[in-house]
């Protein structure tokens, strides 16, 4: 992650898990230590002061605006919104302001199935295939054995985010599509073998909440715990979003400049991501978690012991030594639950989950013991702002020692954004600029199909080579050579943050045999999942 461009998604998701937070190579810890040490001297730790926390991070990290939700004890401590809901205008963030909350969506499944396996209508072991017959993994023996909780658990076999470009950035998939079309993606690693976080299969675990409900995942968790908890401003679909008279518009990096972007609608991932909420509807969410499923009526939503299912370890996590800076955030033991990570902060258990689409990020932890519930809601795309303040919150009500969080995770964060940046400019320095494309530049035009995504075209556009993903209107991007047989597309929504290298191999005859994508930069969303791709031409009728 870095705090002036667009976030490193898998980063987002595992770095509070595993306390991966900041490692930036052996060459940028000086740079690091350095930068720790002058932010803290320029900004020594005071006495906690959550609206000084808020502002100053709010102007460190470039965020336009932060909603923050807080339970203790049963008690809200707060729900409350900073800064703005869109750069350039006035309107204040409040607490009912409404965020894209994205990941933070899977717990809301995992919890709705729980409701299901508490009424008997099904069982976390059951198979997929009980419940959906049509559902087809690439190998058949992964199809039979799938069970519903391991379409939570992150262990299916598939690759990091694998088929997100049928969903991310807005698709004309429907979600029976993007389900049907999980048969042909290959497994990175044997069932059940390790963790890879993926998005598809929440929305499978979508579909079986649908199919019980006989309506959509949106109206069956409205019904069923949206509106049992008071949770009346929030939406289960960007467009209802977008008609409520207080929301946050999203905001992502176009070079170093933070600027608004249009909303990405992302319907057909309803059971990974549809969730739009506010601080006050995030405390009402947590304090019915952390009282053991019980809406505010006295009614039991979820069983006590399913919530403790919930809160299991099913997936072991890789834990990875942070920088000495952040020592402190090292877990002892890192795992994925159902809808939650789980870690170990300074003695106590954490369930938590980290969420982000386009424009927005998101955060959500839970310390059972303590009775203790944070949400961090934000408008852009920076991880930074969220875990400066989530260790500093969480000191605070564990009874920690001061720590200046917000220096010392801003300073990693640009020193990673700039190793970045040099490697980037490394690989571009030591490319063979004098070579040239095998075939004439109209030979690599043509249309191409991958067999989980479908038909991606190269055309001629003036004097322009353009890349179109078939069923994502916005993914249109212009080709330049880079080397040999391999060149760029640089995509036209500039916010997007995910050039990629486009490598042609050709057959003995010359012909084009297929085509393989790669991000540019490893600070792109993971969601872009372009090394996926097996691109092959699609012969001439």
């Amino acid at each position: 992650m870095k705090a002036v461009s667009t976030r490193l998604a898998a980063a987002l998701l595992l770095a509070c898990a595993t306390g991966a937070w900041a490692a930036p190579s052996a060459d940028a810890a000086p740079v690091l230590a350095a930068a720790s040490a002058s932010a803290a001297a320029a900004a020594p730790q005071a006495a906690f002061d959550l609206d000084a926390d808020v502002n100053r991070v709010l102007k460190t990290f470039d965020v336009p605006g932060i909603a923050i939700a807080i339970v203790k004890d049963g008690k809200v401590v707060a729900a409350k919104g900073y800064g703005v809901r869109r750069l350039g205008e006035p309107a204040p963030v409040t607490g009912r302001t409404l965020f894209e909350v994205a990941s933070n969506s899977k717990a809301f499944t995992a919890a709705a199935l729980a409701m299901l396996v508490d009424e008997g209508k099904l069982k976390w072991d059951d198979p997929v295939t009980k419940h959906l017959p049509g559902f087809q993994m690439y190998d058949a023996y992964v199809t039979g054995a799938m069970t519903v909780r391991d379409l939570l658990t992150h262990r299916s076999g598939l690759g990091l985010g694998a088929g997100d470009l049928m969903w991310w950035p807005t698709t004309t998939f429907t979600s029976d599509e993007i389900i049907d079309r999980l048969r042909y993606l290959k497994p990175a690693t044997s069932f059940r073998n390790s963790y890879a976080y993926d998005n598809l299969l929440y929305i499978v675990a979508g579909k079986i909440i649908a199919s019980k409900a006989g309506k959509s995942w949106g109206e069956a968790v409205r019904e069923r715990i949206l509106a049992p908890l008071g949770m009346d401003g929030s939406t289960t679909s960007v467009a209802e979003m977008l008609r409520s008279a207080d929301y946050a518009a999203p905001h992502s990096k176009v070079g170093e400049t933070t600027t608004v972007v249009k909303p990405m609608p992302v319907e057909n991932a309803a059971g990974a991501v549809g969730i739009n909420t506010s601080a006050e509807d995030m405390a009402r969410w947590m304090t019915m978690l952390l009282n053991g499923g019980k809406a505010p009526d006295g009614r039991q939503l979820v069983s006590d012991k399913q919530l403790r299912e919930m809160w299991t370890a099913q997936t072991p996590m890789k834990i990875t030594e942070p920088k000495p800076p952040l020592a402190a955030t090292r877990p002892n033991f890192a795992a994925y639950g159902l809808g939650f990570q789980l870690r170990d902060y300074r003695g106590r258990k954490v369930a938590l989950h980290g969420g982000a689409l386009q424009g927005f990020y998101s955060r959500v932890l839970l310390v059972p013991e303590e009775k203790l519930g944070i949400a961090i809601l934000t408008n852009a795309e920076n991880s930074g702002s969220m875990a400066a303040l989530q260790w500093r919150l969480l000191d605070q009500y564990l009874n920690a020692p001061a720590t200046d969080w917000i220096g010392i995770v801003s300073a990693d964060e640009q020193a990673k954004h700039q190793e970045e940046l040099a490697k980037v400019g490394k690989a571009s320095s030591a490319r063979a600029a004098g070579s040239q494309p095998s075939l004439p530049l109209a030979a690599y035009e043509g249309e191409y199909q991958d067999p989980w995504y479908g038909l991606v075209t190269i055309t001629r556009e003036g004097r322009k080579q353009v890349m179109r993903f078939a069923k994502t209107p916005d993914l249109v991007g212009e080709l330049e050579h880079f080397q040999h047989d391999s060149f760029i597309v640089r995509w036209r929504q500039r916010n997007f943050n995910a050039d990629a290298y486009v490598s042609f191999a050709l057959n003995p005859d010359g012909s084009i045999e297929r085509v393989k994508m790669k991000p540019v930069s490893a600070e792109t969303d993971f969601s872009y999942d372009f090394q996926d791709l097996n691109l092959t031409p699609v012969p001439q009728k």
